[in-house]
């Protein structure tokens, strides 16, 4: 990534007029943003060198994608097992048992996809 920097005065130092190439307007949602805090917690050196790279945000967004699509087949093979009571009589138990299902898929995805040491 051999580029030709250029160079702002502030006082006695000079900090390098940086640029992003990559700027895109999709938003990060849960699992984006969590992958992101990971990263920046447990994995400093790796977070900046994606930043400076501009890998970042592609690489939190495909962790997204992959996390939203294997949460939707995980909650149908776990409602496939598992069947909710009846939403039109039962609201409650309903959503109790969807905010279980969904507390086991993010049990099991959260693990491999978004705390994922080697994931990069």
């Amino acid at each position: 990534m051999a580029q030709n920097l250029t160079y702002t005065q502030c006082g006695d130092y000079y900090i390098p007029d940086i640029r992003l190439t990559h700027t895109g307007t999709q938003s990060l949602s849960k699992y984006g943003r969590m992958r992101r805090a990971f990263l920046e917690k447990n994995k400093p050196m790796l977070f900046n060198d994606m930043v400076l790279a501009e890998t970042l945000f592609p690489h939190l967004w495909e962790v997204q994608q992959t996390c939203d699509l294997r949460m939707e087949l995980l909650m149908d093979e776990l409602l496939a097992r598992n069947p909710a009571p009846d939403k039109a009589t039962q609201q409650l138990a309903w959503v109790a048992h969807m905010n279980s299902l969904k507390a086991q898929a993010e049990e099991i995805i959260l693990p491999e996809l978004v705390y994922e040491e080697d994931a990069v």
